[in-house]
């Protein structure tokens, strides 16, 4: 994928569980393991802001671009 997610990593710098972000956040075990995994198709806005906020960084330090278009993606 061309996004890949680096949640986990910023958990462990910031010594944070993913049961207690979801507390902060408001989502699911079950939704956060699916973002954490890098299965999810799409995630809100407002869900990274809170995100970003709890864990204190920036969108750039738990999502990342690979510089590749995405198989299936049209060209512009």
């Amino acid at each position: 994928m061309a996004i890949t997610v680096h949640l986990d990593e910023m958990l462990k710098q910031r010594g944070v569980t993913g049961k207690e972000l979801c507390g902060k956040v408001g989502i699911t075990e079950a939704n956060l393991s699916i973002l954490r995994s890098g299965r999810a198709s799409g995630v809100r806005f407002h869900t990274i802001n809170k995100i970003c906020y709890y864990l204190d960084c920036g969108v750039g330090d738990i999502l990342r671009f690979d510089g590749r278009l995405e198989d299936g993606d049209a060209e512009a």
